[in-house]
C-alpha cells in the first residue's frame, strides 16, 4: 500500500485526492486486525488533517484520569503528565464529555481562546510543548468513559480552520468503526490467522460478496439467522426487514467490492432493529486490500460484517442539564466544580483560571438558570441526579 507523506499547512487547504485518502482509509480499516499498525496510522492522519501529533485515548469522569492507547508527536513524559495532573485542568474535558460522536470539536469550541490562554493548563502544559490547538472527535462514550481520537496543532500549524475540521470529519467515521472491530475481535498479538477465532466472538460476523451472499458465518452469526428476528438470508443474500437499511446494506457491501475509494465517502454503519424491539448496529470492514484481503482471501470474501448489541445510552445528568440551560463546556465545568469543590476562589484554583472568570461564568449561570445563588445552583445539580426528579 502506498505511503502517504505528510502534508505541509498549505497543502491540507487543497483538494483532497482520492487516491491518497482511499490509502488512508485502507490503512486505518488495517489497523482494526493489527493494531501494532495503529501508530503508522496515526502518523498518516496527523498528515491528512494537519498538526504535529495525534493520540487515540480515553478519559474516565469518575477517577478524573485516563490513559492512551496509542500516540504519536507527544513525548512519554508530557502524556504521562497530562493524566496525572492536568486532564482534569484541560478547559476542553467537559465539552469532550458532551460532544456528539464523530463531531469535531477544537479548543474555540470549549472556551473563548482568550480564556484559554489564561488557564494553567495552557500555560504548564500546552505552551511549554509549542501546542496551540487540538482538532479532535469522539469515538464512543458512557456516563463515565470516553474515547476520542485527536490531532494536535503546533505554533507552526496555526489554530484548527474548516480545511482541519473537513478533514477530521472525512476520517473519523472510519477511525471509530476500526476502532470498534478492533475491540470486537481483541487481536492483541496472535500467530493465528485474525478469523479463526470468529466462532469465540459474541458478535455476530459475516463474511460477504459484493452482492452480499453469505459465504460465511460464525457461530453467533448463524445464531442470528437462524432466529430470523434481526438478520434474514434471502436467496443466499443477507438482508434485513427495513428497507432503507437493507438499501445501506446493498450499497456497503458493493462500495467493499469496489475498493476503498468507492467506500471511503459511504461510512458504512447500520442501526438494526430486531422484531422484539432490541437494538444492534453493525460495522461493515472492507477486506479488498492490504493485512484485510489476506484474511478474507480464503473465502473470497469481500467485506466482514460485525453486528453486535447495542449499549444502551442514556444522558448523563449533567448533560441534560447542559442542554436543558443551554450552557456552554465552560459554564457546565464551573457549575460542577461549584457542586464539588464549593466557592469561588477554590473554584478558581480547581480549574486553573482567574477569580474574575470564575465570576463572569457564574454570573452567566445565574442568568441562565434563573436562580441567584450558589446555594441555589447546588440544589438543581441535586435535583437532575436524583431518578425521582
Amino acid at each position: 500500500m502506498k505511503a502517504i507523506l505528510p502534508f505541509s499547512a498549505n497543502r491540507v487547504t487543497q483538494p483532497i485526492d482520492d487516491e491518497e485518502f482511499s490509502n488512508l482509509v485502507g490503512d486505518i480499516y488495517d489497523a482494526a486486525l493489527d493494531q501494532s499498525l495503529w501508530v503508522s496510522v496515526l502518523e498518516k492522519c496527523v498528515g491528512f488533517v494537519g498538526g504535529c501529533g495525534a493520540a487515540l485515548f480515553f478519559k474516565n469522569a469518575a477517577t478524573n484520569g485516563g490513559d492512551t492507547y496509542f500516540y504519536t508527536g507527544i513525548t512519554p513524559y508530557f502524556r504521562k503528565l497530562y493524566f496525572d495532573q492536568y486532564v482534569m485542568l484541560d478547559p476542553a474535558t467537559t465539552g469532550h464529555f458532551f460532544a456528539d460522536v464523530e463531531q469535531p470539536i477544537a479548543i474555540e469550541d470549549c472556551i473563548s481562546y482568550d480564556e484559554f490562554l489564561e488557564t494553567r493548563f495552557y500555560r504548564e502544559w500546552a505552551r511549554p510543548q509549542g501546542l496551540v490547538d487540538f482538532v479532535s472527535t469522539v469515538l464512543d462514550k458512557s456516563d463515565t468513559n470516553v474515547a476520542m481520537f485527536g490531532v494536535f496543532r503546533h505554533e507552526r500549524d496555526g489554530l484548527a480552520d474548516e480545511g482541519a475540521r473537513r478533514r477530521m470529519a472525512l476520517i473519523a467515521p472510519h477511525i471509530r468503526r476500526s476502532v470498534m472491530i478492533g475491540r470486537l475481535i481483541e487481536l492483541k498479538h496472535t500467530e493465528s490467522t485474525a478469523f479463526e477465532v470468529l466462532d469465540g466472538l459474541s458478535a455476530g460476523i459475516f463474511l460477504v460478496n459484493g452482492d452480499g451472499s453469505v459465504i460465511h458465518a460464525n457461530l453467533a452469526g448463524n445464531n442470528m439467522l437462524g432466529n430470523g428476528n434481526l438478520l434474514r438470508s434471502n436467496g443466499g443474500r443477507l438482508t434485513v426487514e427495513d428497507a432503507r437499511v437493507a438499501q445501506s446494506m446493498r450499497e456497503g457491501f458493493a462500495a467493499a467490492d469496489a475498493g476503498d475509494v468507492a467506500l471511503g465517502s459511504k461510512a458504512v454503519t447500520l442501526p438494526l432493529t430486531s422484531t422484539t424491539g432490541e437494538r444492534y448496529v453493525g460495522h461493515l470492514l472492507p477486506l479488498n486490500s492490504g493485512k484485510r484481503r489476506d484474511t478474507g482471501i480464503g473465502y473470497g470474501a469481500a467485506a466482514a460484517l460485525f453486528v453486535r448489541k447495542a449499549a444502551l445510552q442514556t444522558p448523563s445528568a449533567p448533560e441534560v442539564i447542559a442542554k436543558t440551560f443551554n450552557l456552554t463546556p465552560t459554564e457546565l465545568r464551573v457549575l460542577l466544580a461549584i457542586v464539588e469543590v464549593g466557592g469561588v476562589p477554590e473554584v478558581a484554583a480547581a480549574l486553573g483560571i482567574a477569580v474574575t472568570t470564575v465570576k463572569s461564568h457564574l454570573g452567566r449561570l445565574f442568568e441562565k438558570t434563573g436562580v441567584t445563588r450558589q446555594a441555589e445552583l447546588v440544589k438543581l445539580v441535586a435535583g437532575y441526579s436524583t431518578p425521582l426528579a
